[in-house]
């Protein structure tokens, strides 16, 4: 039985429900920054980023700041690229026009590979794209939040470096992490940037990156000096890496209370093999696919290879707006989000199934969720006489 107060189950893309222990880890106690106890944590924490990454790689370097995901993209902007030079953005979706700008923000130039919502580009077109012109860096968004489609990063990184191997592979993670296969050194990736709130399972509040011996390097190498002070490589490197052997640093004060929920959360994903995650995420996104199709319903990924694992974005019959269905979900205690892609958000809705609500067995968030799902829109319709 949880011990946290009585609510309405968030089936939302993130932020997602979480553990009872990950959540008591935030009332830990005060403490200093540098003190050993917390030191110990820390260090800790960024190994356990590693075999969550499945990282061994030693030139390879994780970062845990304190920020949203969208941090992230900042550290790839201000310091991976240079005013003037090149990125390819995939559009799958909403954050890929976000990334775009962050790109512009510092002076680089953003080419978007554009898809039909509900897909994405074919390898065929990113490989004529990288042989077009050079590229500094290539960004992917793994799973787009705003449409459910997936990528397949691993391909998309075994073209970029057959075709154009110095191109920087920058994997936009923030809804894939925890929940999609992920492998850093097999997939011979630059940059994963994720955010603790979604399949990871930790309150908002951390950006967390994985970097390579090569994107390393390039930052080294850079011409200029990095475009932000918050966001520099330059200042979080040494931090990362004396924490990580056991060393206080300090540059920014992180906040404490959320690097031990992410410890705990961390070690719950770890000590299972991962691969059993990933499977238990693709058990309940079939379930959940199978039950929107039962009701007639389609998703805005358009087929099962481009189809996220832990969420589900959901046509509404001809008729019906989210403000329809929403209030019905909640009545029946279920968090549903509405649409975010701006062409089309005001047409669909989107069904987070990730994390704790998936992976213990002794929550029923995803029958409840389909139950009222089914109620929602049969009141909705009636109430539209449709």
């Amino acid at each position: 039985m949880s011990s946290q107060a009585p609510h309405n189950t968030l089936l939302i893309p993130g932020p997602i429900e979480f553990d009872d222990a990950v959540l008591q880890s935030m009332s830990h106690y005060a403490e200093s920054h540098v003190a050993p106890g917390f030191v110990k944590t820390f260090g800790e924490t960024l190994s356990l980023v590693r075999k969550l990454f499945q990282s061994s790689n030693p030139a390879a370097q994780p970062f845990v700041i304190s920020g949203s995901g969208t941090l992230g993209w900042d550290v790839v902007a201000s310091n991976l690229i240079e005013k003037g030079e090149n990125a390819l953005v995939l559009h799958t979706g909403y954050f890929a026009d976000s990334f775009a700008n962050c790109i512009e923000t510092y002076g680089a130039h953003a080419t978007q590979l554009k898809a039909p919502i509900g897909e994405r580009p074919s390898f065929e077109e990113i490989e004529q794209a990288l042989k077009a012109k050079p590229y500094k860096i290539i960004t992917i968004t793994h799973v787009d939040t705003s449409t459910g489609v997936l990528s397949d990063i691993k391909r998309v990184a075994e073209i970029v470096r057959r075709v154009s191997p110095e191109t920087l592979v920058v994997v936009d993670g923030v809804c894939s992490v925890g929940c999609e296969e992920i492998a850093f050194d097999e997939w011979d990736l630059d940059v994963v940037l994720t955010a603790s709130q979604k399949a990871i399972g930790c309150p908002p509040g951390l950006s967390i990156l994985m970097l390579s011996g090569r994107a390393l390097d390039t930052f080294k190498s850079r011409k200029t000096p990095p475009a932000s002070y918050y966001a520099s490589i330059g200042n979080w490197l040494p931090i990362m890496q004396n924490y990580e052997s056991f060393k206080p640093s300090y540059f920014a004060t992180p906040p404490t209370q959320l690097v031990h929920a992410l410890h705990t959360t961390l070690s719950q994903i770890t000590a299972r093999p991962i691969t059993e995650r990933y499977a238990i995420h693709r058990h309940a996104s079939d379930r959940v696919k199978a039950a929107v199709a039962e009701l007639g319903l389609k998703q805005v990924a358009a087929t099962p290879a481009n189809q996220a694992h832990a969420m589900t974005a959901i046509w509404l019959p001809e008729g019906l707006a989210p403000p329809d269905v929403l209030p019905g979900l909640l009545k029946r205690g279920v968090i549903f989000a509405a649409g975010l892609h701006k062409e089309v958000a005001t047409k669909y809705i989107r069904f987070g199934h990730m994390g704790v609500s998936v992976t213990d067995p002794a929550r029923s968030d995803i029958d409840k969720a389909i139950a009222a799902l089914k109620e929602a829109l049969t009141e909705a319709k009636q109430a539209k006489g449709l």
